[in-house]
C-alpha cells in the first residue's frame, strides 16, 4: 500500500474549504491505510477536540471526511453504526459531517454514531467468545470487516456524493 503525503491528504478531504484543509492536524504517527488491517484511518484533532477526520479508500482513491462531534452524549449506551459492537465499553459519540459540494454549502449535513476514537478496526477483529459448539470465527470475523467496509463507505459516498 503506498503511503500518501501531507498534501494528498488534504487534497482528499471531499467537504472541506481549501482553508479548512489547511488547517488539519496530520498526525505524525499516522497508520498505513492498509485494506487487509483497517477499513479506514480515523484521528482527532488535539487543537479542536470536537473535530475528527477519517480516510477512506473509496472507489480506488484516497477520500476524506471531516466529522464534528456533537457536544451532547447520548444518555444510554449506544452502539456504534460502523463496527456495531455491542460489547465494549468504549464511548459512541455522534459525529456530523457537512455533504460536499452544493448541498453542504447550503448547509446540508449528515450524522452518524461512532466510537469516539475511531477504534472500529480494532473491534471487528477482536475474539469474541465461542456462542455455540462449532462456531465458525474466520466467517463471522470476515462478516464483521465486510460490515464494517460496507458501512464506512456508505457513510463517505452520503458525504460526497450529494451534490
Amino acid at each position: 500500500m503506498p503511503s500518501f503525503t501531507d498534501a494528498e491528504i488534504r487534497a482528499s478531504f471531499v467537504n472541506a474549504s481549501r482553508s479548512e484543509r489547511s488547517h488539519i492536524v496530520i498526525p505524525t504517527d499516522l497508520p498505513a491505510l492498509d485494506p487487509s488491517e483497517r477499513e479506514f484511518v480515523g484521528w482527532r484533532d488535539p487543537k479542536s477536540p470536537l473535530l475528527g477526520y477519517v480516510l477512506v479508500l473509496l472507489d480506488g482513491a484516497l477520500t476524506g471526511v471531516i466529522l464534528k462531534q456533537t457536544e451532547a452524549r447520548p444518555g444510554v449506551r449506544t452502539q456504534c453504526a460502523w463496527c456495531a459492537d455491542v460489547e465494549l465499553r468504549v464511548d459512541v459519540v455522534m459525529f456530523g459531517a457537512r455533504r460536499a459540494g452544493t448541498a453542504g454549502r447550503r448547509g446540508d449535513a449528515v450524522g452518524t454514531l461512532v466510537c469516539a476514537d475511531f477504534e472500529c478496526s480494532e473491534n471487528v477483529r477482536r475474539r469474541r467468545p465461542e456462542p455455540y459448539l462449532g462456531f465458525d470465527h474466520a466467517a463471522a470475523l470476515e462478516r464483521r470487516i465486510t460490515m464494517l467496509r460496507e458501512n464506512v463507505e456508505g457513510f463517505v459516498r452520503d458525504v460526497r456524493d450529494s451534490a
